[in-house]
């Protein structure tokens, strides 16, 4: 066991380096090239690059979604996938678009002096909770800046137990006119953080709790990262 560990600790580094030897080989091109200019353009864009942990606990369209609009960002990346359920999909898409993935377990969660460690040793600068149904412990909220996105309008239909279906079932059975999704910084309670962004759509008379969810999660796709990236830019509403 200890072995294995030192052999992946080496792989690691070895990673590292290969990837220093790779950037510094770069820039001489670049300054042999271009000049001065450019070889301080790219060496300031590759320091900046801000860093986002996913945090998900189901199938993961959204989560998803975000990794393949930072795919080619130039000075935002997804570094990880995070989730409570082992079998949950989002881990599998994670796999397969070449991000890194961690299960951890409800007393990793509760008592998350290593989770904290990990991610702080990751340069994580934003966690992204999308489609994450804990309450974040107060360790994580005092360390890092967190992301929600709720499928209503806060306040209504916020709170403890309300998500996914729950949310749509409530909103269609007390016939609202209107739905839509709240994206908002994570506090200590359940959705009570400043709010970033509101998006409305229309409820129809015929809507079922299913017809109302498919428009929210198209609400959700185009809006969610757009709002990551315009709050990492610092464009903050208020």
């Amino acid at each position: 066991m200890q072995r294995n560990e030192e052999r992946n600790l080496s792989s690691k580094y070895l990673d590292k380096n290969l990837l220093f030897l790779t950037y510094k080989l770069l820039l001489t091109i670049l300054y042999r090239t271009f000049g001065s200019n450019v070889l301080f353009l790219t060496s300031y864009n590759i320091l900046q690059m801000r860093n986002i942990a996913v945090f998900a606990s189901g199938s993961g369209s959204n989560a998803e979604n975000i990794i393949r609009y930072f795919k080619n960002h130039p000075n935002v990346r997804v570094d990880s996938v995070w989730s409570n359920k082992k079998e949950a999909y989002v881990l599998q898409r994670a796999k397969n678009l070449g991000i890194e993935s961690r299960y951890f377990t409800r007393e990793e969660f509760c008592n998350p002096v290593q989770m904290v460690a990990e991610l702080q040793r990751r340069n994580i600068e934003l966690i992204v909770l999308a489609g994450f149904l804990w309450l974040m412990p107060p360790e994580f909220i005092d360390a890092f800046t967190i992301i929600n996105i709720h499928p209503a309008l806060l306040p209504t239909y916020g709170g403890k137990g309300m998500y996914g279906s729950f949310v749509h079932e409530s909103v269609v059975r007390n016939k609202e006119k209107e739905s839509g999704i709240t994206i908002h910084l994570v506090n200590k309670a359940y959705d009570e953080g400043a709010q970033l962004l509101q998006v409305k759509c229309p409820v129809f008379p015929d809507d079922t709790p299913d017809t109302l969810a498919a428009r929210i999660h198209e609400l959700e796709y185009n809006y969610f990262p757009k709002a990551i990236e315009d709050y990492l830019n610092g464009n903050v509403p208020g």
